[in-house]
């Protein structure tokens, strides 16, 4: 069944932020606090490792040397620009707050928004939704959306905890956005090299660190308008292999 990877995704982040309201509801303030805050390096640190996994390699004489940087660079600057031109985290943000208004009118504003917007920068940026996309559509394999699934259910039990019910709302733009690239699969699996998904894995795990920054209070990114950096790669490796 074409798109059985993300349906399965989807009902496991459902299952998940379920779970984690469950959860929350025993738990007290300060442990909360302290959870979230936990979170957030948790967040920080495997993005930052993610960022050093792709962009390390090890040159002879078992030196490290750096590689995709500059790509990286551009792509979050070129991603950045076409997600304010596009004000993609706006358009997150009302989608956030009309969810809040009909559905969870008690909650927090800023803090449902917050998890919704999060949680869905989360699950969309990493290769593996591209890639289990893909393999989704192509061959009808969705073993990597349900390996990825696993993650975000998990993922959402403490973001759901910490954030409360806007974390839930994240299966919408994860079913949108991935269901979108396994319909398009045949379109999109000539330019989806596996050089390409290296450069997006760099890329996402960089926007990864970012959302831990944002939960530790750092910086106050809009790390939903940096979506489209993830793509950046894929239309460059395009273009280079044409010239």
């Amino acid at each position: 069944m074409t798109g059985l990877g993300t349906f399965i995704n989807v009902g496991a982040i459902l299952a998940g932020g379920l779970l984690g309201l469950l959860l929350r509801r025993g738990i007290p303030e300060r442990f909360k606090e302290t959870i979230f805050h936990t979170l957030g390096v948790s967040t920080m640190l495997i993005g930052g490792t993610g960022v050093a996994a792709a962009m390390l390699r090890v040159a002879e004489g078992g030196l490290l040397e750096r590689t995709d940087m500059l790509l990286m660079i551009l792509s979050l600057v070129v991603g950045a620009v076409a997600g304010e031109l596009l004000n993609i985290e706006r358009g997150f943000e009302r989608l956030g707050a009309l969810a809040q208004r009909k559905l969870a009118p008690k909650e927090g504003g800023a803090s449902f928004s917050a998890g919704f917007v999060n949680a869905s920068v989360l699950f969309c940026v990493g290769a593996m939704a591209v890639v289990g996309s893909l393999e989704d559509g192509l061959a009808h394999d969705p073993t990597t959306l349900a390996a990825k699934a696993i993650l975000d259910g998990v993922i959402c039990v403490v973001f759901a905890s910490a954030y409360g019910p806007g974390v839930l709302l994240s299966a919408l733009p994860v079913l949108v956005y991935q269901g979108g690239i396994t319909l398009l699969s045949g379109l999109l699996a000539p330019i989806a090299t596996p050089e390409a998904m290296g450069q997006m894995s760099l890329v996402g795990s960089a926007l990864v660190m970012c959302i831990g920054f944002n939960m530790l209070g750092l910086t106050k990114m809009r790390l939903a308008n940096w979506i489209p950096a993830t793509f950046v790669p894929l239309v460059y490796d395009a273009v280079r292999r044409l010239f």
